[in-house]
């Protein structure tokens, strides 16, 4: 497995424990389609939540977040309309939302910041 990869697995791990613990239910996990992937898919009470996770291993090239651009909104709301046409998510559901947890890896902690409705 490549460096990238880990770190990357890492930060989807921690991310997921990290919404548990707020509350949150987990749905599903990288779930894929031939468009992409979807790293977290949870519930919020009766709000449903795809949520992107970036990890890095230091802040050098910016924070996390900041790698997400409009291409990568566009595809993320393309997947979620795909998962909702083949998925159903149990309860009913008030609204979508779209949030980012950005996950830095530094040599001594960990820090994890959720954005809600950052997309």
């Amino acid at each position: 497995m490549r460096v990238k990869d880990a770190v990357g697995r890492y930060g989807e791990q921690r991310a997921a424990e990290y919404l548990q613990e707020r509350g949150l239910t987990i749905l599903a996990r990288n779930w894929r389609c031939g468009d992409g992937e979807l790293d977290v898919i949870a519930k919020d009470g009766d709000v449903l939540v795809f949520c992107e996770v970036k990890t890095r291993s230091g802040t050098r090239y910016g924070d996390p977040a900041e790698a997400i651009d409009n291409d990568k909104i566009r595809r993320l709301r393309l997947l979620a309309l795909r998962w909702l046409a083949s998925n159903k998510p149990g309860g009913p559901i008030r609204s979508l939302r779209f949030d980012v947890v950005a996950v830095v890896r530094h040599s001594d902690r960990v820090t994890i910041r959720h954005i809600r409705g950052a997309l």
